[in-house]
């Protein structure tokens, strides 16, 4: 699904010391399954996943994504690509305080109507959010109940890829869980890719992909986990 060449990020481009976030390597990723990338603050997975999601340009290189240049794209055609084909999960849920838990699911829908407020319910049922949560606003939900509220929005447009940055770092050990779960389950027949510093929440990943000063340190499949 994604082929990366030479990937290369660099921060500071007028200063006479660059800051190199991706330093230039090659990665391929499949077409579906869970996908961590893991490493410590300043190593560059986020700014990886900001150059897959077509978030941010790479300074050199190329990102094909189903055989297609992502870096030469319109900005147009970027936008209609994140809303379609990608789903966004971040460590804050970026809820709309003055929704309900299904308005906050329905707002990133590219299509409205019954249908799709049936579809937003039916996921958050199937995420732990009965009738009585649907209706709620974020503040009257739990830390948990909302993170997965943020999921099912991601979800809305059955996304291709789902990126997911940090998504369990705010939450318990249940919680966290709980999520992973949703995540690996969904991954079984989409891309999903967690970005983590916890390596003890990607039991059972697909892949992982370990990174160190922009570069990749270590690809491992889940046999070698």
């Amino acid at each position: 699904m994604f082929e990366i060449k030479n990937i290369t990020m660099i921060y500071d481009m007028e200063k006479a010391e660059k800051v190199y976030a991706l330093s230039g390597f090659d990665l391929t990723l499949p077409d579906k399954g869970l996908v961590g990338i893991i490493g410590p603050s300043g190593s560059g997975k986020s700014t990886l996943m900001y150059c897959l999601s077509t978030l941010k340009k790479p300074t050199d290189g190329s990102i094909l994504y189903n055989g297609k240049e992502l870096t030469r794209l319109r900005d147009s055609e970027r936008e209609n690509l994140r809303r379609n084909e990608f789903g966004f999960v971040f460590q804050r849920h970026f809820l709309v305080p003055y929704m309900s838990a299904v308005d906050n699911v329905t707002v990133a829908a590219a299509q409205s109507g019954k249908a799709v407020t049936e579809q937003a319910q039916k996921l958050l049922s199937g995420f732990g959010l009965g009738e009585k949560e649907w209706n709620k606003r974020p503040a009257k939900l739990s830390g948990g109940q909302r993170q997965r509220t943020a999921i099912a929005r991601a979800m809305i447009n059955n996304p291709k890829v789902l990126f997911a940055d940090e998504p369990t770092a705010a939450l318990d050990h249940e919680n966290a869980f709980a999520v992973m779960e949703i995540l690996k389950d969904y991954a079984k027949e989409n891309l999903v890719l967690v970005i983590t510093h916890d390596r003890s929440i990607l039991k059972g990943a697909d892949r992982i992909i370990e990174m160190w000063d922009g570069d990749l340190s270590a690809v491992k499949e889940c046999d070698a986990v």
